[in-house]
């Protein structure tokens, strides 16, 4: 449903946060001690790949005309390596990711197995990166331990942990693990840049547990629905729910719960002697919510029982 460019992260040419953790990974690269599997850690949104894709840059396009801007952290659109990554057509980095909503195809890892057996072209490093690694099956971890437990000297594998799923301990425990976060303050600058450098009008309030490609991503689709702030939280659930029937993009369903919990905190807010009753409500509406997804009930009927719900608050 998103397809806007910019949120994706190979577009990101400005790192905006995440410095201590670029210079630690350039510095160990520079002391020829950066490990063969690092798996890095973090909430979807942070900006785990796009720190990845910064670093690749760092290293790839040292000897261009137009290197990487170490200083101001900005990815020279010129550079060839750059293009190369864009186009996902250089040899000297493999990128694995899982398709919407599903497991890392097992075919993938079977196909990098095969491309790692034979030597690369350049005498560059090769980087091998698994986007989304929590992804990964018991049919494709098998296959995928053997090139963990034996990287040869010039492959280095990153994976990409988003948090989505429990990782497979076999995974974990083959890896040097850093834990990537953002602070609250880092989060808001981030996302107001996203909003300034994009025009971007904002659609939903900043909160703190979203990070800033959650925000963006519920942000852009608010704005393909018209849902604004101002909207009544029956609309927005109602548009939501309806959008979600027609594609059934797990995402709708996340965003409708965020926007339940923050309609449901502010009344909490503005009514605390109400508050065991608030929540109440507001988890009778999350399990409609549920309801209707595993089951598949009448949309009509879902909605009207969370309008009554609603019209007690």
């Amino acid at each position: 449903m998103i397809t806007t460019n910019f949120l994706n992260p190979l577009n990101s040419t400005k790192l905006i946060s995440l410095n201590p953790f670029f210079n630690e990974m350039i510095e160990l690269y520079n002391l020829n001690r950066f490990p063969k599997v690092l798996l890095l850690c973090g909430k979807k949104g942070i900006g785990k790949f796009t720190l990845v894709v910064h670093f690749l840059n760092y290293i790839f396009s040292k000897n261009e005309k137009t290197p990487y801007n170490v200083k101001e952290r900005i990815i020279n659109v010129d550079s060839i390596f750059y293009n190369q990554l864009l186009n996902q057509t250089n040899q000297d980095v493999l990128l694995i990711k899982a398709e919407e909503n599903k497991n890392i195809k097992i075919e993938d890892i079977r196909n990098l197995k095969s491309i790692l057996s034979r030597s690369t072209l350049s005498n560059n490093p090769r980087f091998i990166i698994i986007d989304e690694v929590e992804f990964i099956n018991d049919n494709s971890v098998n296959a995928l331990l053997k090139s963990l437990e034996e990287p040869t000297s010039n492959n280095f594998f990153i994976l990409i942990n988003n948090q989505q799923a429990d990782l497979i301990k076999t995974i974990s425990s083959r890896c040097l693990k850093s834990n990537i976060f953002l602070k609250a303050e880092e989060t808001n600058t981030i996302i107001n840049y996203l909003l300034e450098t994009n025009d971007i009008e904002s659609f939903i309030d900043y909160d703190n547990n979203l990070t800033p490609g959650l925000f963006i991503q519920f942000n852009e689709i608010c704005s393909k629905l018209n849902l604004k702030k101002n909207e009544t939280i029956k609309n927005k659930i109602s548009t939501l729910l309806n959008a979600y029937k027609k594609n059934k993009d797990k995402i709708l369903i996340n965003l409708t719960l965020f926007l339940i919990e923050q309609y449901f905190l502010k009344s909490i807010q503005t009514n605390q002697n109400k508050t065991d009753f608030l929540l109440d409500i507001k988890s009778n509406i999350n399990k409609n919510i549920n309801d209707f997804i595993h089951y598949n009930l009448n949309i009509n009927s879902v909605l009207n029982s969370i309008e009554v719900k609603l019209n007690n608050v």
